[in-house]
């Protein structure tokens, strides 16, 4: 990384970023589940974080976690016969998007405990550097 080992901070620092993102992407497929559009290619497709691996140079057995990206992952567009809606091809289809509700939602209760697990590690790191400065007072 930079020749300096990452500190707990730093590691749990960017766990918690990376799943922000994920949270967001989430929050974003939430937002277009059931949005319709004229053909597949205007509807809407689930989008997920791609996270990578990121070893300590400078510590053996560090790592970290960085989002390489965010890509178009999931189902595609369903068709659907809707020929009142506004949107509906000639033929009176519309194209709903590939969100799955239920896996989106378990998505984000998994994100919500992971960001936790980074607070408490920060909080733990915190009392114990509290701890140590007081025992030399």
């Amino acid at each position: 990384m930079n020749g300096q080992p990452l500190s707990i901070f730093q590691i749990s620092g960017r766990a918690m970023s990376a799943q922000l993102v994920r949270l967001n992407t989430t929050a974003s497929n939430l937002a277009n589940a059931g949005t319709v559009a004229s053909t597949p290619g205007e509807a809407y497709r689930p989008i997920k974080p791609v996270f990578r691996t990121h070893f300590d140079d400078a510590s053996v057995g560090v790592a970290t976690v960085d989002v390489e990206q965010v890509v178009t992952a999931g189902a595609e567009p369903k068709k659907r016969y809707d020929p009142g809606n506004p949107l509906a091809d000639a033929d009176g289809n519309v194209w709903e998007s590939g969100v799955d509700e239920s896996a989106e939602l378990i998505d984000m209760m998994e994100t919500a405990r992971n960001y936790q697990n980074n607070v408490e590690v920060l909080q733990t790191a915190k009392d114990l550097i509290l701890k140590t400065i007081r025992m030399g007072s």
